[in-house]
């Protein structure tokens, strides 16, 4: 009886156990930081090395997401800003493609004046502040297979892209192919606008991908 007893509060407290016992720690962000020089957009050495060590934490990661954010100092007018820190942005990028890095795994953006590491006055030049910031998280990739698994909405993501970039309203093939699409009608207008999206150089709904889930590449 004793015995039984033993056996039942130790499998008690080992359930216990088991079930106060923490998840697994969510992989943190991990952050890199390149430099500039004044008015320039062009990496040096030492950015390179930065860019590869990322390259190699991103791989560690899995299906992770890469955000650059480029940004400047205060020195120059805003719109210049703006677009010098969507050209440093892009620069990074176009490295980390280089090392390895999927261009679909990155998000560019640019902050241009705003997001100050050093807070100054207008006008000034400061070194800090001519930076990208490389943020890897875990936020999974795009699934081509979640994106492909429904023409009704693959061709909805197709037309909401063309909209997103081509706002006119003319009657173009584009326009009917959405028309159709909306209609019910996909296996001849998800084409026409994929390729489309293509020709204008759109990023298509899954980077890469083509329905139902092939490379993008000649026909």
């Amino acid at each position: 009886m004793h015995r039984k007893l033993l056996v039942v509060l130790a499998t008690t407290l080992l359930v216990a156990a088991c079930a106060s016992e923490p998840p697994p720690p969510v992989a943190a962000p991990r952050s890199f930081m390149v430099f500039f020089d004044w008015d320039r957009s062009n990496l040096s050495q030492q950015a390179v090395q930065t860019i590869g060590q990322a390259a190699a934490a991103f791989k560690t990661r899995g299906s992770a997401r890469i955000t650059a954010t480029g940004h400047t100092d205060t020195s120059g007018p805003e719109n210049y800003n703006m677009a010098l820190s969507l050209r440093r942005a892009n620069a990074v990028k176009n490295e980390l493609v280089r090392q390895g890095v999927p261009a679909e795994a990155i998000q560019v953006i640019g902050r241009g004046e705003a997001g100050l590491l050093v807070q100054t006055g207008d006008g000034v030049r400061e070194p800090q502040n001519r930076r990208v910031e490389i943020v890897i998280d875990g936020t999974q990739m795009v699934s081509t297979t979640t994106v492909f698994s429904d023409p009704r909405s693959y061709c909805k993501a197709l037309s909401d892209k063309w909209r997103e970039y081509r706002t006119s309203q003319l009657d173009t093939p584009e326009a009917a192919a959405i028309a159709k699409c909306e209609a019910g009608d996909y296996q001849g207008d998800i084409p026409v606008l994929e390729n489309a999206l293509i020709a204008h150089k759109i990023p298509l709904p899954a980077p890469g991908y083509r329905w139902p889930g092939r490379p993008v590449g000649p026909s």
